[in-house]
């Protein structure tokens, strides 16, 4: 039963997502915000709802390790995904087809995830109101970050391709449809949360094993269709800009988590070990980042050298983590 309720909401949450891509898209479109901005900000809250939704309701079961394996497990996985779509757009070369503005958005998820792992390991046991003063810096860190992105792209005046446009959708019924198939994903979300807590006691395995593998690709399951989506209309940035900036939005997520965590301060008790799977987040966002500035040109057939770099490291960290027994 418990398999079967958890891909009953990996259904749902993978139709909400394709729907809310296509309302973003038209959003991007109505408003001229372009599809950078759009995918980083506006699309990559949306897809990463289930991030925050489904760890909140993990804190409050008691189950720490889970949200920190999902969020960290989830940034592992979309930095995958960047590299298999760039290998499936091999001949647009999805890497060098996108803005270099985006290295601003990797920065951001590269900051803000070497934060989390630092709180991790601090143990810093201030707090500041219900939340600690380490979840606290990261969420204004993610409000200005945004801000900063916001202002880049309207100094920029990044245009926004016809290919974009969505006929018959205005701005009213894109920004209500958005909100709509957003909230089917916060439905939906708790859905996986209780599903992951049977299977962690069936399997026998830790639910930060869970969190970091099983459950966190299928909360990147809205990622993984917004990319599609935005691809198959050319809407490359907002492809891009969804990946990592679902990334920055995981450590944000992290830090609202830490306001529903009653039994005291999340980061404090969050496994150290869990450190090794931030790290790993950490360098495949750095591999990205490198990616998009270096905008390497040579290639393995269809394989360009920096997605295979990710595709390795993605595969090495999760040996890694296997062999240090992070979350059994």
């Amino acid at each position: 039963m418990a398999w079967i309720q958890f891909a009953l909401g990996a259904a749902v949450i993978v139709f909400a997502a394709f729907k809310m891509t296509q309302y973003a898209n038209a959003i991007a479109v109505r408003t001229r915000l372009g599809g950078m901005f759009i995918g980083t900000l506006l699309l990559a809250a949306g897809t990463s709802a289930p991030e925050l939704i489904t760890n909140a309701s993990s804190v409050r079961l008691g189950m720490p390790n889970l949200a920190a394996g999902d969020l960290f497990g989830s940034s592992m996985f979309n930095m995958l995904i960047l590299a298999l779509l760039d290998i499936a757009c091999f001949r647009t070369r999805l890497l060098r087809r996108v803005t270099v503005s985006h290295a601003l958005t990797a920065s951001l998820a590269t900051l803000m995830t070497g934060m989390a792992v630092l709180f991790v390991l601090a143990r810093i046991p201030w707090r500041i109101g219900w939340l600690g003063a380490d979840s606290l810096s990261l969420i204004l860190v993610y409000g200005g970050g945004m801000w900063i992105i916001q202002q880049k792209s309207r100094r920029s005046g990044a245009p926004v391709g016809v290919e974009l446009d969505v006929p018959g959708v205005g701005l009213t019924h894109a920004i209500i449809g958005f909100v709509v198939s957003m909230g089917v994903l916060v439905i939906a979300s708790p859905w996986l949360v209780r599903a992951a807590k049977e299977i962690a006691l069936i399997t026998g395995l830790g639910t930060g094993l869970v969190g970091l593998t099983l459950f966190a690709f299928v909360t990147s399951l809205p990622e993984v269709v917004a990319v599609l989506v935005a691809v198959r209309l050319g809407a490359f940035d907002m492809a891009v800009g969804n990946l990592f900036g679902s990334n920055v939005f995981n450590m944000m997520a992290m830090g609202i988590t830490d306001g529903f965590y009653a039994q005291g301060l999340l980061f404090s008790d969050i496994n150290a070990n869990f450190a090794l799977a931030g790290l790993v987040a950490l360098l495949l966002v750095n591999l990205g980042l490198i990616g998009n500035l270096a905008r390497l040109e040579r290639r393995l057939w269809v394989v360009g050298v920096d997605a295979l770099l990710i595709i390795l490291t993605f595969i090495g960290g999760l040996f890694l983590l296997y062999h240090a027994g992070v979350g059994m």
